[in-house]
């Protein structure tokens, strides 16, 4: 979760074909993290996140070949996408690591402070024109983030604020994507993404192999745990599959709204697998998160501002 952003919309149906396929996007989106959940309970977080970028890029490969998107490979950025893998490895890790102690709505929630990060950040990197009126907006936000936070902190301690450090991680990354992405091909980042992080990821295992941590010590998963760790990565798939085509299809601008639909999305799969359900004060925060983000959305729409945010790969997010 590239190109920057949709081509110019020519009709119609064009729109309705990208916002039924953002949809599908956010409807599959929350089943990584059901997954990743049931997943992590036997499995190191590590390996569960290595388990997703090789079936994600193993996806990918035939696409890329039949796109021949190996002819858009720029080896001269190697490191740029190294980086980008690592950042966006740090930020699965702490997601999957949150997702062991806390309801996966609640982490998804948290993690949708990523728009309001881009957006600062945006603003003192890029040098995008933010107003007053979108950081009061991002301050809002993350009071929102807090009303989760808190009473989730009281109950697993610092772990609550692994999702604030997934985003983070997300939001640079969505910003080293722009910076590359009108020069290269969606497919052949994503597939790159997946390669880079895989190599991180054992890395990582290979270091940790004995050590007895259960984020790094990797272990032969058994029984379920293969499907659920084959679930992660294919469902990763077909939501940044569904994404892509999404953006290619109509303007991200109409499109980004519905990604807070995954929050109502993971509410739902939660409560109906793990019998979890956001408490009133949680809700709370939930709604000023999602409003916060689509006041947002909404200025940068009125004044015709390009979103920070706008990369397809974006929906790549956990």
């Amino acid at each position: 979760m590239s190109s920057t952003s949709a081509r110019p919309v020519s009709s119609a149906s064009e729109v309705t074909t990208g916002l039924a396929l953002m949809f599908l996007s956010v409807m599959f989106s929350p089943l990584i993290d059901i997954f990743a959940k049931l997943a992590v309970v036997t499995i190191p977080s590590a390996e569960v996140t290595a388990g997703r970028f090789f079936v994600q890029a193993l996806c990918m490969l035939p696409i890329v070949i039949w796109r021949r998107s190996f002819a858009d490979f720029s080896w001269r950025q190697s490191l740029f996408h190294a980086i980008r893998g690592l950042i966006i490895t740090v930020s699965m890790i702490s997601f999957v690591t949150t997702l062991k102690y806390m309801a996966v709505a609640d982490a998804i929630a948290i993690f949708f402070v990523e728009p309001i990060m881009v957006t600062i950040l945006g603003g003192i990197f890029l040098k995008e024109t933010i107003g007053w009126r979108r950081y009061t907006a991002c301050g809002v936000g993350f009071f929102g983030a807090m009303l989760i936070i808190q009473p989730s902190f009281q109950e697993v301690g610092y772990i609550a604020l692994l999702p604030v450090l997934s985003a983070l991680c997300i939001a640079i990354f969505v910003l080293m994507t722009r910076v590359l992405s009108h020069r290269e091909d969606p497919w052949a980042m994503q597939f790159q993404m997946g390669i880079w992080g895989l190599i991180f990821c054992a890395i990582l295992l290979f270091i940790g192999d004995g050590s007895g941590s259960d984020l790094f010590d990797p272990v032969m998963p058994e029984g379920s745990a293969w499907f659920y760790v084959a679930g992660v990565g294919a469902m990763a798939a077909i939501a940044g599959i569904f994404g892509v085509y999404a953006f290619r299809a109509a303007p991200a601008s109409t499109l980004a709204p519905l990604q807070y639909f995954e929050i109502v999305s993971a509410t739902i799969f939660a409560w109906l697998v793990f019998g979890d359900f956001p408490n009133a004060v949680k809700w709370l925060g939930i709604a000023i998160i999602m409003a916060s983000g689509l006041y947002i959305l909404w200025r940068e729409r009125r004044f015709a501002s390009k979103p920070v945010s706008d990369t397809s790969e974006a929906t790549l997010a956990p």
